[in-house]
């Protein structure tokens, strides 16, 4: 035992790994929706050592830059303008001028649009297009869930979608929940692809809305009875959903160490990180009552 014990110390060897400090990257979280003007946000990227709290965040949004976005007919500059949030924070964001009827613009089912970024004297460029509707939501409904763990009254409800694919591959989704008065949430794995279900009519379980900003909670997924819930079902082109594809899987395996390194495909050029995203969006609500 102490021969295996001392050959096993002699092959020991101490690694030490040179994380570089990397200069800062703009981060670029920006959207455009049929029927919704486009909603930019820009921050620096932080630091893997950096201690991180709502003040560092806060200050990470990125100000007085110049972004403009086109549909190929007109361009038009947004205004930057601040939301509140929290104890005196502001979110930081840039869209149309209401009080601008000129500088106004909407998402079209169809359109492609180029989003154009000067900051820190770099410019940066991303093009999403809003897909055309084809798949379709049939019906909406939920049901009742009981584990061996719950009580023989337990309040958890899914939620269950019956849709429609066109045939064709090459259709892309993301969806999100909004129950009572929250905002819309994506789900903990919220795109998908057409490949299982290409041409056909599919029923499926809708997983509740996460926030990625609270600790996992398996028992988020569930829906409870008295709750009013908001299904939005976005169409999404081949970019929109590598990134929210690659960035999901990513989050997912933090902390696992047989998880294989992945790299997020983002579609900002100029060395930016994010997205650009076009959602062609449908919505569909319904109330699961109390009793």
């Amino acid at each position: 035992m102490a021969l295996i014990s001392l050959i096993l110390s002699s092959c020991e060897k101490d690694i030490t790994i040179d994380l570089k400090q990397k200069e800062s990257s703009l981060v670029v979280d920006a959207s455009i929706e049929n029927g919704q003007p486009p909603f930019v946000i820009l921050s620096s990227s932080l630091g893997y050592y950096d201690r991180i709290d709502p003040k560092v965040l806060a200050s990470s949004f990125v100000r007085r830059a110049e972004v403009f976005v086109s549909d190929g007919m007109r361009k038009v500059r947004l205004k930057e303008d601040s939301t509140r949030f929290g104890s005196g924070l502001w979110l930081v964001h840039y869209s149309i001028d209401p009080a601008d009827p000129v500088s106004g613009m909407v998402g079209k089912l169809g359109i492609t649009y180029t989003l154009d970024i000067r900051t820190g004297g770099k410019d940066y460029r991303a093009v999403t297009t809003i897909p055309s509707i084809t798949r379709r939501i049939d019906s909406l409904w939920w049901e009742s869930i009981r584990r061996p763990q719950d009580a023989a009254d337990s309040n958890r409800a899914i939620l269950m979608l019956k849709g429609t694919d066109k045939p064709g591959l090459g259709s892309y989704i993301r969806y999100f929940t909004r129950v009572n008065r929250e905002t819309f949430l994506p789900g903990t794995n919220s795109v998908f692809d057409d490949q299982v279900i290409d041409g056909t009519t599919y029923t499926v379980e809708v997983d509740r809305g996460v926030s990625r900003n609270e600790a996992f909670n398996p028992d988020n997924d569930y829906f409870q009875r008295g709750d009013t819930v908001v299904f939005k079902l976005c169409e999404i082109d081949k970019s929109t959903y590598d990134f929210w594809r690659t960035l999901e899987f990513s989050f997912q395996s933090v902390g696992n160490p047989f998880s294989n390194p992945i790299k997020v495909l983002g579609n900002v050029s100029g060395g930016a990180l994010g997205c650009f995203s076009g959602y062609a969006a449908q919505y569909r609500g319904l109330i699961i009552p109390k009793r």
